[in-house]
Order: C-alpha cells, then structure tokens, then sequence
C-alpha cells in the first residue's frame, strides 16, 4: 500500500474485500439488540483502514474517520468484531429516524456492539440486482484489512487527469514488490466508469430492449388512432357538411374531432392508470418488486395524451378542409 501510495499519478489507495456495484460481496443482519430474532434491516460491508473513504471519495458527513490505531486484521472466514464502524445516511436514519445515530450501537450478526464513529453521505451497495433494491444505500465500513490467501482488492484514487497514468503505473508497481503476484483476469485493472458499465449491462440492454417494444406499440397506437378517425371522418362526411352549413368553422370541426379523441383517450388512460398502479402494488407485495413511481406515471399520462392528440390531428384537418356541398352530395 505504501508503494501505490507514493506513485506520483495516485491519490490514494486502500486495500478492501469489495467495492461498489461489484455485482457481489459481503452484506450483514442489522440488529438494534443482541436478542433480536428478527432484523432490522440489512446492509452492504466494506473492509478497509483509514485511507477508503478518501479512496472512493465519499464524503464524511458527521463523526470521524477511522484512526490507524483502530483498523485490524480479518482472515478467512472469521468474524472478527468491529467496536467502531461508519455507516452511510441511509442506514443511519433507517435505525435512527429522528436524526440521533452518532454515537449510537447497533448488533452486526454479533453479540459484540458496533459503536457509529461517523456517518457518510453515500456509498452504493456491491451489487445491483432487485433483491438489493430495499438496502441500495445501506453500507456499513468496517476497520479491517483481509488476511488471507483469497486475495483482496487495491482501491487506487488516481489524481485529477491522471487516471491512465496509474492505471499503467499501479500494476508495475504491484509486480515490482513480488513477482509471484496473480491479478485475477475476471476483475483485472478496471476503471471504475468500467465497472459501472458492467454492473450496468444487463439493465441497459433490457431498457433498450423495452424501449424499443414501447415505441413500437406507441407507432402501433397511432395508426390504429388515424385509422379510426379517418374512417370516423368518411361516415360523417353529411354530419360535417351540416354543421358546415348551419355556420361551423373549420376550426369548430377540427376542435369537435380533437375533443372527442381526448375524451376516449383520458378514458384510457384512466383505466391505464389504475391497472399500472393495481398490478404494481400487487407486485410489491407478491415479488417484494420496487413502488412505481409517480413521475413515471405522470410522464406515460402525457406522452399518451400527446400522442392521441397529435394521431388525430391529420384526419381531423381532412375533415375541417370539407365543404358543404361536397359532404352534402356525397351523403
């Protein structure tokens, strides 16, 4: 760690069992008691000394960081008790709502108490699949390096511009202190825009994968849309010659074929909307699956609104264009 520290291209770096959106890692029961049979909730662990917080630039919010005195060792497949830990916000307000978790203890799968040195603003979890989704920001830091022969992880914060820099640098100086070292070709040298992507991929290319379904059936509406109301024009071609004649404006025409479409169309968007949310919280209490949000439905109201607007918008212009005579003859 000394050795990556003193490169010129790096900020700094610390050793850790994991990191964020590693797609797994180690995740604990949250306890308030050690007589609890239940938890609180859960939360992501992360081993490090006094150097991680700095090293994945989260910010420290309340409290203090951890003291080179206080970090200790952990080997395969102990246990070891943390007295002192840093929790994220999240995980502060969720065991102490009214704002009062500095300083306080909770029961980390131990009967030992861990005591809340100081709290960070945010540190995402290790992986990113649904069943996370509840604790995505419920992390707790942990002062201990890994001692073991599974390996671990250097976290390197390169300086400002000089992110190509360390990534050539660190691995040199990683075979310079020992020849005999393996990097893992799974996780290798990456970038942590790299990890992301990964961590990504799936969700990515199933939103692009949506999306494309969506505006497909959106095309498919909005030609169902003209066709409907062009063949609504033709079957009241004598209606519209009348109301032409009796003094109707082509504007009144236009504006009677855009209220009766907006008028079917909040219909379905109204049955849209309560089967959305009915499903949705169905979901929720089926498959633990994420609310629906809000927005979201505020946002598919009025693409949808827009859209049926805008399909009828042609075929109601036609109608507007015919004269009385013409709508007369034809009937």
């Amino acid at each position: 760690m000394a050795a990556l520290r003193r490169l010129p291209s790096v900020r700094d770096a610390s050793p850790s069992d994991s990191y964020p959106l590693r797609g797994d890692g180690w995740d604990d029961y949250i306890m308030l008691t050690p007589e609890q049979t239940e938890k609180t909730t859960d939360a992501d662990v992360y081993l490090g000394d006094e150097h991680l917080l700095d090293t994945l630039g989260v910010k420290l919010i309340a409290g203090r960081n951890f003291r080179a005195d206080e970090v200790g060792q952990i080997g395969s497949r102990q246990n070891v008790p943390s007295p002192v830990v840093i929790v994220t916000k999240a995980l502060a307000d969720r065991l102490y709502p009214d704002g009062s978790a500095l300083g306080k203890s909770f029961y980390e799968m131990s009967k030992t108490p861990s005591a809340i040195i100081g709290i960070v603003d945010l540190l995402q979890s290790q992986g990113v699949h649904m069943g996370k989704t509840p604790y995505a920001y419920q992390s707790v830091v942990r002062p201990l390096r890994q001692d073991n022969s599974d390996g671990t992880y250097y976290i390197v914060r390169a300086k400002p511009g000089q992110l190509a820099a360390a990534m050539r640098e660190v691995p040199k100086a990683l075979y310079a202190q020992n020849r005999m070292r393996i990097i893992d070709p799974k996780d290798g040298e990456l970038s942590f825009a790299e990890v992301r992507k990964q961590a990504y991929d799936t969700d990515r290319g199933m939103a692009i994968l949506m999306g494309t379904i969506c505006a497909v059936l959106l095309a498919i509406t909005a030609a169902g849309i003209v066709g409907l109301t062009s063949f609504w024009v033709g079957q009241r071609r004598r209606q519209i010659g009348v109301r032409r004649a009796l003094g109707a404006t082509r504007g009144d025409i236009l504006s009677y074929f855009l209220t009766e479409n907006l008028l079917i169309t909040i219909g379905g968007v109204l049955v849209g909307i309560v089967l959305a949310i009915g499903i949705n919280l169905w979901m929720v209490t089926q498959f633990e699956m994420a609310r629906l949000s809000l927005i979201y439905v505020l946002i598919g109201v009025v693409v949808l609104l827009l859209l049926g607007q805008a399909a009828v918008l042609a075929p109601a212009r036609r109608a507007s264009n015919v004269s009385p005579v013409e709508a007369t003859r034809s009937a």
